[in-house]
Order: structure tokens, then sequence, then C-alpha cells
């Protein structure tokens, strides 16, 4: 995915860091309000309906950023989101009552494309139009290293879910990274034929799956470095891969408008193909749109074109959420891990909105 470049206000070195915001009237930059019917209003709400959530307001709209929003990620195990940007920053928030920005991590040359968190929630990573990935220390608020190897933008990114922790990268020169997160160069390549623009990692770590502009989802075999198996499906680029939780599926979404899911267990027919999800049009933006599973499985959602959240229930393909707000493309949404039922949407109108779900 081509971002414009802008020339950085800062040099890409060691002494890049988070910087602490403190929250105060005075500040524009950082801040949440309640939202209610598209107004926005300085207090929380008083509302007739039961509350399900810590949230201040059952919606809660997060501004700072400049340019569009590209990502949105929940920490794995702490109640916080990392968002990244066209403006080149990655902000860090708080998800819950007034849900304060409490840092930015600066250093990037150029736009900020995915983001992942590690699974003790110490560390975000980072892919970036400046062909590079970053690694943040969020105890210390520095960064780590840069990871350098990619000739060109590099659209995605995922970390192993289990034993040592593995970085998977895609990118428009159409190799995928693989990373010790440990050091700076890549401990292999794997070269495909076309662009890369979206990565899943599978639980056991042995198989990766990519999606590219060719249209298909290509299933490697890492230790071979060949691929086991495609699923055809898609008549567009595949913009977003995630397996759900239980690892028996994965979750896809296209420039064709449709989010899928595939059945990735071994054996499985060789039509792989589970459920169809209607609704969620792409846009004339064409972003590299991301789309997610709920903690339990039970719930896929996607963001549009039109500037909403589609949600639908998994098991019947059925649309139980068409969800407004945004002004622009919803370029990534994300379900809150665990039993909070809070969902995020990121969007090219710069806004990020945090929502509670019903019950």
């Amino acid at each position: 995915m081509s971002a414009a470049k802008r020339p950085a206000s800062n040099s890409f070195g060691s002494s890049q860091m988070v910087v602490k915001r403190q929250k105060s009237s005075a500040d524009i930059d950082g801040k949440a309000v309640a939202v209610t019917n598209g107004s926005t209003s300085s207090g929380a709400l008083i509302q007739a309906v039961p509350r399900t959530s810590g949230l201040q307001a059952p919606i809660m709209e997060l501004a700072g950023h400049t340019a569009e929003v590209f990502c949105a990620r929940f920490s794995p195990t702490t109640p916080h989101l990392a968002s990244g940007s066209m403006d080149r920053t990655i902000l860090l928030w708080h998800t819950n009552g007034t849900c304060p920005n409490h840092g930015i991590l600066t250093g990037h040359k150029g736009a900020i494309l995915d983001l992942s968190w590690s699974r003790s929630s110490s560390t975000i990573f980072s892919a970036s139009a400046d062909t590079t990935l970053a690694s943040w220390d969020l105890e210390t608020g520095i960064r780590i290293r840069r990871h350098e190897g990619h000739e060109e933008i590099v659209n995605c990114l995922a970390v192993s879910p289990r034993g040592e922790e593995m970085l998977v990268s895609g990118s428009d020169d159409g190799c995928v990274g693989i990373w010790d997160t440990r050091t700076k160069r890549a401990v292999d390549y794997i070269e495909t034929e076309f662009p890369i623009t979206s990565v899943a990692v599978a639980e056991a770590g042995n198989e990766l799956y990519t999606g590219g502009i060719d249209c298909d989802i290509l299933v490697y075999d890492i230790r071979k470095k060949a691929v086991a198996y495609r699923m055809p499906g898609h008549t567009d680029t595949v913009t977003s891969l995630s397996i759900s939780p239980d690892s028996q599926s994965l979750l896809s979404y296209s420039h064709d408008g449709l989010a899928r899911t595939w059945d990735i267990r071994p054996f499985a027919p060789v039509d792989r193909s589970l459920k169809t999800f209607v609704g969620a049009p792409v846009g004339i933006e064409k972003n590299l749109v991301r789309a997610s599973w709920d903690s339990k499985g039970e719930r896929v959602g996607v963001g549009s074109g039109d500037g909403s959240v589609c949600i639908w229930e998994t098991r019947t393909a059925k649309l139980i959420y068409k969800l407004p707000g945004h002004k622009g493309t919803v370029n990534d949404m994300r379900f809150a891990p665990g039993d909070e039922p809070i969902i995020a949407s990121a969007s090219s109108d710069r806004n990020i909105i945090l929502g509670e779900l019903g019950s």
C-alpha cells in the first residue's frame, strides 16, 4: 500500500522514545470526548439503558492524530490501545474512564501501516511505509531496534502466538520477512511473485498465511519455505488475515468487499471456504482494511468504505450490527480482549472510536 512520504521531523536513531502526555484542559491533542448521536460533549452521558463497560460513555471519540489512522490494537493483557497513522506516530491510550492519551511514539519516516503488541504487552511492533519495522519498549520508553531488510513499503506484520517471539512481515517487495525480535536483520525471507498485503501465523508456528494482489490466500510450510496449499475465492487484493481464537478458522477480507472464513484444520476438505460475509463495501480509496474476531470467535467484524463498522454472527453469517459514526473509511476494527464488550475503530477521518456493544 503506497503512502505519501513526508520529511521526518527527527532522524530515526536510538534516542527516539515515548513522550509522556499530561492531560490538561489546554491540550488540544490526544483527547477523548463522549459522543452521542453524532454530537460531542465534554462530560459523561446519562443513559437510561444499562452500561456494559468501564468507558465514561457508551461511545468515546479519541482525537489526536493529524492524518489518517490506519491501525488500532488493544493490548492483550492491559487496558490500553495503540494506534498508528499516516502522521508517522503511534499514540497510546487508556481504554477505560475518560480514555486519556498517555504517550506518543515517534521515529518512523513514513506512515504506520500495522501494529502488534508482544504477548506480555511490554513491547509494540510497528510496520511502516519507510520500509522498516520497529520494536518499542513501553517500560523504558525507548525504541529497542529498527528492523531493516525490506526494499519497499512494509504493509503488515504478525507475531507468533507461542514459543520464542517471532515477527512475520509482508511488503510491496514481494517478500515475507521472518524476524527474531531480538535482532536487527531478518532470520529469513520467503520470496513471492506479488506484493504481500496481509499475513498471519498459525498457533503451532509451523504455517504462515499470506494474502496479496494475486487474490489467493497462500499457506506456507515455514520450515520448507514452500506453499503447502492455497485457498482461492477472493477476486481482488486480500487486505486482512486473522486466525480464530480456537485456531480452527481463518478470517479474510478483500478489496472485493467480502469477508470470508476458511477451514484451516489439518485434513480439511479441498474446498476450505466456510462462510461469506456481505455488507462492508471497500470504498474508492481501497485502503488496507483489516478484519478481526471477537475473543470467543462468535463474531467477526470489519470496517468499510462507507464509514461504518459491520459485525456478523460467525456461525450464520448474519449481519447483527452496522455501526455508523466515522466520516471516512474505517481502516481497522478490533474487539477488546477478554469479556470487555468494547470495539475500537480507526478511520481515515483521523479519529478512533471506542464503543460499547450490547450483551
